[in-house]
């Protein structure tokens, strides 16, 4: 049996299309020993795939991805072995899906303004449940099913992603607060995807303020980026982590990449526990 684990994936808690026991189903049959659970500003998903888990013989490791921004684009941080059960810290990530909401509805104005009858009430009815936290892959399906993208990727490139015409970028925390979040609450900091940045002096300010890690093996990271964020990470004794980015299907194809495509092996989850135990005396 192999011995790996995925530690970046999303699920329905936030703009995955695949419920959390599924995420952790296709984890077994991809014979991975474990898999986190990442959801953008929530840990909505957790419990649920801890219990599919635990049957299943499957670690879930307990994590979150917090939306932040810096020098003008989205930064954001994995948080693993976060405490998802603890009152407080939910609240703490009420206010950054707050912050996401008025995010969407700027994006929508925005693209409203280029002549795009697109409506934030029909993007927000993309996702079941009370707490509705919408991502921009849901705005990324409402263009495409108006016919005015024939793809994920194309909504992204022409609209909402850095770049775009419709690209916003609300006031949100900064990437030094979300570090901080995480680690005051007994969790382990890693910064995620960051071939997608295009900062590396942003990177090792990061690194320089108290990352625990850098996310190495990520489908948007090129090789030559992975070997120089692998020869920093040894350099600065960081945890060398990698996921999949697994966002379920958009259309036919898994998005951003399939569940245990991108993987480590899973003596780093017990290099994190190590880490979050010593928070948490």
């Amino acid at each position: 049996m192999q011995q790996n684990a995925d530690l970046h994936t999303h699920t329905t808690a936030s703009d995955g299309t695949c419920e959390p026991k599924e995420n952790v189903r296709i984890a077994k049959e991809a014979g991975l020993a474990a898999l986190a659970i990442t959801d953008h500003d929530t840990v909505a998903g957790i419990a649920e795939a801890k219990e599919a888990g635990a049957v299943l013989g499957i670690e879930v490791i307990p994590g979150v991805e917090i939306s932040s921004v810096a020098r003008g684009q989205d930064i954001h941080v994995l948080g693993f072995f976060v405490p998802y059960e603890d009152a407080s810290f939910q609240e703490k990530l009420v206010g950054l899906r707050e912050t996401r909401h008025e995010r969407n509805k700027l994006l929508i104005n925005k693209l409203q303004e280029l002549g795009i009858a697109i409506k934030l009430e029909d993007v927000y009815k993309r996702k079941q449940g009370t707490d509705k936290n919408i991502g921009r892959p849901h705005i990324a399906e409402e263009l495409m099913e108006l016919g005015v993208v024939n793809s994920i990727e194309e909504a992204f490139d022409k609209y909402l992603g850095k770049g775009g015409a419709a690209y916003v970028n609300p006031p949100r925390i900064t990437p030094q607060e979300a570090i901080t979040l995480i680690r005051e609450a007994g969790g382990v900091a890693v910064l995620a995807h960051p071939g997608l940045y295009d900062d590396d002096e942003l990177v090792k300010e990061l690194i320089e303020f108290g990352l625990d890690g850098i996310e190495v093996f990520h489908p948007d990271n090129s090789q030559n980026q992975r070997e120089v964020y692998r020869k920093w990470a040894e350099e600065f004794d960081l945890l060398v982590t990698g996921g999949s980015d697994f966002h379920g299907w958009r259309g036919e194809e898994p998005f951003h990449a399939m569940l245990g495509s991108h993987t480590v092996h899973a003596d780093v989850v017990d290099s994190m526990r190590e880490i979050a135990n010593r928070r948490r005396k």
